[in-house]
């Protein structure tokens, strides 16, 4: 029997239990409020754990791009929507992937979506899509409060070979919120600004089928988001740090891990770990309090709680240096968990995933789509 104490680090491991009560549980947010689930696969990248999710109840999944897309589809999944600007120049993989699977994406320029018009007239296909609308990120969509956005959505839903669904919004704003009342007003301000453009849209004699809208944040708002017809949360399936920092998650829901091994303890405030920027990530936690370092620390593989004493100050490509208490009995060859802050960077750092049961290594999983970031 493989145990975590038994396997050269750093390693990432999931803890299956908890992933599977994480899905099951978005499943039946998802049901009782009415929308399909559509889960961003980017988190995981994994066609197993993609499968577990459609088990579960999922429509179908969500891809950042094509490169990840094409290894889900490779891999059965039928329904696959991209919300993501995926420019003209990709025509070819685009016109394979529709033979493969149901595929659909956004778009928030005209000008690219007469395009796509163009390539699927050209080619004999229908290609879906949605119109992405900026509720208050500021980074893609097309402003809702402009006057010519019924205009645009109005073109997009006439042009030959697109077959327009709807409308899509991705509030990642709520990743800055201050409190949990801030993070549910951000969603409600999201199936606002949605519900009134798709009315608008509507009067103007254009059908809005599909309302989607995708934040782990926010998803537990669902029920206060009326008119929304889908939900895309990713980071769910594992939480990490962030999630827990914002109240999405429990502690005990966090489902990733890394176990790292003490190489170094050059100082009594200062102990190194195996675990650097190449697996755990340099981003920071968000959180409505402070949460400094670049994860949490657990000091032992058995402790049921991280050290909030134990801050990981620096990142080196290969080390984290950790500030501890004079006093930390840590010595050079014991082994912490650290919960990353960020779980869905860390999935694409490393080639598999091990499946853990309490100590015990029972699974192993590949990041199928590890790297496919085009």
């Amino acid at each position: 029997m493989t145990t975590l104490a038994d396997i050269p680090t750093p390693r990432v491991f999931i803890d299956l239990p908890r992933v599977r009560q994480n899905i099951l549980k978005m499943a039946a947010l998802a049901s009782n409020a009415g929308v399909r689930l559509r889960p961003h696969a980017k988190t995981h990248k994994s066609p197993r754990i993609a499968q577990w999710q459609l088990d579960a109840g999922a429509v179908g999944i969500s891809c950042a791009k094509l490169g990840e897309a094409e290894v889900f589809a490779d891999a059965g999944v039928a329904d696959i929507r991209l919300p993501y600007p995926v420019n003209p120049s990709n025509a070819e993989r685009v016109t394979a992937l529709i033979d493969r699977t149901r595929l659909s994406f956004i778009v928030d320029d005209l000008g690219v979506a007469r395009q796509w018009s163009s390539v699927m007239r050209a080619a004999g296909r229908t290609l879906d899509v949605l119109v992405k609308v900026d509720v208050g990120f500021h980074r893609c969509g097309i402003d809702p409060a402009s006057g010519n956005a019924v205009g645009m959505i109005r073109e997009v839903a006439g042009l030959p070979g697109l077959r327009f669904c709807g409308l899509l919004s991705h509030a990642g704003h709520g990743y800055g919120a201050g409190s949990e009342q801030e993070l549910e007003q951000i969603a409600r301000t999201e199936a606002e600004i949605l519900g009134t453009l798709a009315a608008r849209v509507r009067a103007s004699g254009v059908d809005v089928r599909e309302i989607s809208v995708g934040a782990t944040p926010t998803a537990r708002f669902i029920r206060q988001q009326p008119g929304v017809t889908e939900m895309r949360p990713g980071n769910y399936v594992f939480f990490d740090r962030t999630q827990a920092g914002l109240a999405s998650a429990a502690a005990n829901d966090c489902a990733l891990f890394i176990v790292s091994t003490v190489v170094s303890r050059p100082a009594a405030d200062r102990v190194i770990l195996d675990a650097g920027s190449k697996t755990l990530s340099s981003d920071g936690a968000r959180s409505f309090n402070a949460a400094p370092g670049y994860g949490a620390v657990f000091p032992s593989l058995e402790a049921a709680h991280a050290d909030p004493s134990f801050v990981i100050e620096r990142l080196s490509e290969e080390h984290a240096t950790v500030r501890v208490p004079d006093a930390c009995p840590l010595k050079i060859g014991d082994r912490v968990r650290i919960l990353p802050n960020h779980s869905c960077v860390v999935a694409n750092l490393t080639d598999e995933l091990l499946g853990v049961d309490g100590q015990r290594v029972v699974d192993r999983l590949p990041v199928a789509a590890r790297g496919r970031i085009f």
